[in-house]
């Protein structure tokens, strides 16, 4: 069975960048521990690291060091090849390759980038290498402004030369063709194959997005100062434009998303690209750059500091314009590790147009039973976009909740409505360079709905004092009115919490959405990613001091949330004793909690009162309690009260290193799930994702 995999490119800037990202995520969803090889980089010293070993270590936080990652530059591989020490290299490549081999299951190498000088040096060595370390290869054609013609022939003779040097050429991907010939292309390269039917061929058209470069990118480089809009440096450039004429006639060459590159003294053109931005009757400018290393004087900069909302971010660097302008021509888009959004798209332009099942199937890589964090994370995607489902966000003000959904949308994990002002939710993604196009936005009080939701809610509360004037003025309340588009049908579930409290997520699911039979309470429960398996740790967010059967009202909904998630349940109810080793107050609500949960489901492992570590360790389980099935293999940990829970699950994510994704609320009769205030974008993406596989377990428990 195959045990790597070697990515090689037919010429530069083939977007093999995003090709290794699509490859190292559907590797990482099926295989415990994988790690990336660059046999040969392009740059090494002066401070800096080579652009795709940085990318795939920081995207995938892979355990390995950026010097475990490849072998040489290119600089010094040439000359030790010049030098006769062609053997040498050879043999130091495959011993840096098998000291990684010894470390992973699986390893994607990716070849050099061809921007040497001498692409027949790099094409040989980069075929030679994977020939020595018996990687079957993907070919990674450029198909950018060429014929279907010209890409088959030029695709084919690369195929032919790797497969007379004895390589097996598992796949042929062609990157940045137009979609208009991706047939045309796949045809003329299946009918090629006749010798290597066996080799597959995906076609990815050009993302202009991908190849087009961002103030970002410009900042690093051209190493320019940001003078103001940091927050905005993730706008792209469509074009470069030169101001050197009066702003009147400047004005006249403006396109839409260009980059204007002025002295620094020409505050006149400075305004007046800002007012382009103010303006509906001219195209927004992406952003400045100012040259000669002049910054606008003091009485420009209060003006600018003081104008809320500065719509485009003002970059001043050293050296003349004509230099500037002749450094940036030279500049190409490339896929940062801090830019999600180029990431979420390169990810999900490979999952549309490559056939992963496929490429796996055939590639025969050999999957484990455990789980680790990224790979639970991409299963949490993956389920989620299987059958998708529609979030409300309620929180459209929030820059973090347009950030998770712009990911979410560019990689079709969820429908969304966003609720908000919708001219400015679009002002906002606008300045932010995020899409958001596909997403619904609502005003609450303005919306057609309103009047039938907030006389719903009145019906729903009268006989407990509610007046029609106040049901009126809540359902204009964001919370409220998602959570009435999730009891309503009008939304699958609901997300919010990143800006506002728990208290005001949970309430009004409390009060019209309310809890599943059987179940008196709304629970939560943390998965913890550890480094080789999932756990399940609940209640560590809402209940304070369950009683005991609430207690076991928990530990059988943890457990259910477990399997949602495909973690088998062994359920453990912690205590400070083990077994009947103990007696207290609190003991005997966990063992009169253990006997009511095994009562509510008879089939379910659960194991109680234990301690932690007879619980988590195989070695104190067979001292405290050998003949448990659950003690040692525990799965799901059932904490006595929210003290113990919120401290105990903090402590595990810091001293174990661990991914803490929650709180996760169960219990209620449709999904609402709270994020913490502090929350990251991901968290949000995550919390989203685990939203929609429960509206997905939810519609089908409806149905049955």
């Amino acid at each position: 069975m195959a045990k790597n995999l070697y990515v090689i490119n037919t010429e530069s800037r083939s977007g093999k960048s995003a090709i290794c990202l699509g490859l190292m995520q559907m590797l990482m969803r099926n295989i415990r521990r994988v790690g990336f090889f660059r046999p040969i980089i392009s740059v090494q010293g002066n401070g800096k690291r080579d652009h795709d070993t940085n990318l795939i270590l920081s995207q995938f936080h892979l355990n390995e060091t950026y010097q475990d990652a490849f072998a040489y530059s290119l600089e010094q591989a040439r000359d030790l090849i010049n030098q006769g020490e062609h053997a040498v290299l050879m043999e130091n490549i495959l011993a840096k390759y098998k000291a990684l081999e010894t470390r992973f299951d699986f390893i994607l190498c990716e070849g050099s980038d061809f921007i040497g000088g001498d692409s027949a040096f790099e094409f040989d060595i980069n075929a030679e290498v994977a020939a020595n370390l018996g990687s079957p290869v993907i070919l990674v054609a450029n198909g950018q402004n060429k014929t279907p013609k010209q890409i088959v022939a030029q695709t084919q003779i690369a195929i032919d030369t790797f497969t007379d040097k004895g390589l097996d050429v598992l796949a042929t991907i062609v990157n940045r063709a137009e979609e208009v010939n991706k047939q045309e292309i796949i045809g003329g390269l299946r009918c090629k194959y006749r010798l290597h039917e066996e080799c597959l061929t995906y076609v990815i058209p050009e993302v202009p997005s991908l190849g087009k470069p961002t103030i970002s990118d410009v900042k690093k480089w051209l190493d320019a100062e940001v003078v103001i809009g940091q927050e905005l440096l993730d706008v792209q450039i469509d074009d470069y434009v030169v101001a050197a004429m009066q702003v009147n006639n400047f004005l006249e060459y403006v396109s839409k998303n260009s980059l204007v590159i002025t002295p620094g003294d020409r505050s006149d053109i400075l305004l007046g690209c800002i007012a382009t931005r103010q303006s509906q009757t001219y195209p927004e400018v992406a952003g400045i750059v100012l040259t000669g290393g002049i910054k606008p004087p003091s009485s420009i900069m209060k003006l600018l500091e003081g104008w809320t909302g500065v719509p485009m971010p003002i970059l001043a660097v050293q050296g003349h314009t004509y230099k500037i302008t002749r450094i940036l021509m030279e500049m190409y888009g490339r896929i940062e590790p801090e830019d999600q959004k180029k990431i979420a798209t390169a990810l999900g332009s490979f999952e549309e147009h490559v056939d992963t099942a496929q490429l796996l199937q055939r590639l025969e890589a050999k999957k484990s039973t455990k789980i680790t964090p990224i790979m639970f994370e991409y299963s949490l995607i993956e389920k989620a976009k299987a059958d998708r489902r529609h979030i409300v966000l309620p929180e459209g003000s929030s820059t973090r909740i347009l950030q998770a959904a712009d990911i979410l949308l560019r990689r079709s994990i969820v429908d969304l409505t966003i609720l908000g002002n919708p001219d400015s939710i679009r002002a906002k993604a606008a300045q932010m360079g995020l899409v958001l196009d596909k997403a619904e936005f609502i005003e609450p009080s303005s919306s057609e709905l309103f009047d039938e939701y907030w006389q719903t809610y009145y019906e729903m509360r009268k006989s407990k004092g509610m007046t029609q004037e106040v049901a009126h003025d809540t359902m204009a309340e964001v919370t409220y009115y998602g959570t009435m588009m999730v009891q309503k049908g009008h939304a699958d579930g609901m997300v919010s919490g990143s800006i506002t409290t728990t208290q005001q997520t949970i309430r009004p699911a409390l009060q019209f959405i309310k809890t599943r039979p059987g179940i008196s309470l709304v629970s939560s429960v943390f998965f913890m990613c550890m480094s080789d398996r999932v756990l399940v740790f609940g209640d560590c967010a809402v209940n304070p001091n369950p009683t005991a059967k609430e207690l076991a009202e928990i530990a059988v909904a943890s457990a259910e949330t477990g399997i949602q998630f495909g973690v088998e349940p062994r359920v453990a109810m912690l205590s400070y004793s083990t077994g009947e080793s103990g007696t207290g107050l609190e003991v005997e609500k966990v063992r009169e909690a253990t006997i009511i949960a095994k009562q509510m489901a008879p089939n379910l492992l659960i194991e109680g009162p234990i301690q932690y570590d007879a619980a988590y360790d195989p070695d104190v389980a067979m001292t405290k309690m050998p003949d448990s099935l659950v003690a040692g293999r525990a799965t799901v940990f059932i904490f006595p009260d929210l003290n113990t829970g919120n401290n105990t699950y903090k402590a595990v994510q810091r001293a174990a290193n661990a991914v803490a994704i929650g709180p996760v609320l169960q219990g209620l009769n449709k999904p609402v799930n709270d994020l913490s205030r502090g929350c990251t974008v991901p968290d949000i993406v995550n919390t989203v994702a685990i939203t929609a596989i429960q509206a997905q377990h939810a519609l089908k428990a409806k149905t049955e």
